[in-house]
């Protein structure tokens, strides 16, 4: 008997008659005798409504603590729903919450990272011959207050329980049907990869693609477990994100992504001694603002220019932080550009093949897209580029790739 983790979207529990479909599946999974723990997210819409409903109360910025408790209502929602037709259609269910499970993470709320799962009441249950099912998302902190995850952290609660319970494999079914080439939205070019490398993966979820959580491959290359992204409406095998083997290393290149949540800061005319980039970044840090691409110029007469992106969502943060610093240590300018597009190529090709970069950087000036920022990695190269050629570069480098093609 294999142990099945699945875990559903909110655009997969919408409503009840989406929530109904996807009990048939969860059964004939069952029927087929597995042990079976869906974990789910909250209704498509819901914790957005609930976001704005704590904004509003909160005229700002609302409380941690109160603020988790209420986003992480709609997992409770769903997860009741569930059980309550599984258990109408003849099959015993339970649900559970994170605090129930336990999911214990730190405190860190609206981005908690977990840190254990007792998988005791799991396990018991299961053994009763029960279907589980989990609220995702949601988690326990020492203290036993209510945490959550951050968005799209119903990926991370399910590949987490899974390796917690060495489950054959884990599901991540959505309203997408794997792991594309590039955006099918954006590039009807773009081709379904039957099998990805944790590496890969990570990579993509790093540079902007939306379809898994980075935290949740993070945890799923760390304790190897498979993990197959399906779509919630078809039959349809998926993708496979797994372990690298030799028939991956045959693609240079898997897959090109973009990310338009990106801002480029520029600070001027900064003295070039040691301390000043910790003194810069660490109030960043302090404050949870991740930075991603970082440059440094060539020294001039003792000062240097630094440039690096954040994300949009936190550059009036990073504003209020950054005026104030490098104001102190008497930088000359300090400019901010939200108009600009990080575009990545991710193969773990790559390592073993010469030229990849010429032949990106040739492929976006044979369009006059000008490059502003480069950062590389074993399996990745990305540009920061303008905004508005963002789809344009996205189109010429998966055919520069030649990613329609199956290789």
């Amino acid at each position: 008997m294999a142990v099945i983790v699945q875990k559903y979207g909110g655009t997969s529990v919408a409503d009840i008659e989406k929530i109904q479909n996807i009990a048939k599946r969860v059964i004939k999974t069952r029927e087929a005798g597995n042990d079976v723990v869906v974990v789910l997210s909250a209704m498509a819409g819901e914790t957005d409504r609930l976001i704005q409903m704590a904004n509003s109360a909160s005229e700002g910025t609302p409380e941690g603590r109160e603020y988790d408790v209420l986003v992480s209502s709609g997992e409770q929602i769903s997860v009741s729903l569930l059980s309550i037709v599984l258990n109408k259609m003849g099959h015993k269910a339970i649900s559970l919450l994170g605090h129930q499970v336990k999911i214990h993470t730190n405190d860190a709320h609206s981005n908690a990272k977990i840190r254990k799962v007792d998988i005791e009441l799991i396990s018991d249950e299961l053994k009763k011959g029960k279907i589980v099912v989990v609220a995702g998302f949601q988690g326990v902190d020492k203290e036993g207050n209510i945490t959550t995850l951050g968005r799209g952290g119903s990926d991370t609660s399910a590949v987490a329980i899974a390796a917690s319970l060495k489950a054959d494999f884990c599901e991540i079914f959505t309203d997408v049907d794997g792991v594309y080439t590039t955006d099918p939205n954006l590039y009807s070019k773009a081709r379904k990869i039957k099998k990805i490398s944790y590496d890969e993966m990570l990579s993509l979820a790093g540079a902007g693609a939306k379809v898994l959580q980075h935290r949740s491959v993070e945890l799923a290359k760390t304790y190897g477990v498979p993990v197959y992204v399906r779509s919630s409406f078809s039959e349809d095998s998926g993708t496979l994100v797994t372990k690298e083997d030799k028939d991956m290393e045959r693609e240079v290149v898997s897959g090109v992504t973009y990310d338009r949540d990106q801002a480029k800061v520029t600070i001027g005319h900064v003295p070039d001694k040691p301390g000043i980039a910790a003194r810069l970044f660490t109030p960043l840090s302090d404050n949870d603002i991740n930075v991603d691409m970082i440059i440094q110029n060539a020294s001039s007469e003792g000062y240097t220019d630094l440039t690096f992106t954040v994300s949009k969502k936190n550059i009036e943060k990073a504003r209020r932080l950054l005026d104030t610093v490098a104001g102190e240590m008497g930088a000359s300018m300090i400019d901010y550009d939200e108009n600009i597009s990080k575009i990545s190529i991710v193969g773990v090709g790559m390592q073993t093949q010469s030229g990849v970069a010429s032949k990106m950087f040739a492929a976006l000036a044979n369009e006059g897209i000008n490059i502003m920022m480069i950062s590389t990695s074993e399996i990745k190269i990305s540009c920061v580029i303008e905004a508005k050629y963002t789809e344009l570069a996205v189109r010429v480098l998966h055919d520069a790739f030649g990613l329609e093609l199956e290789n």
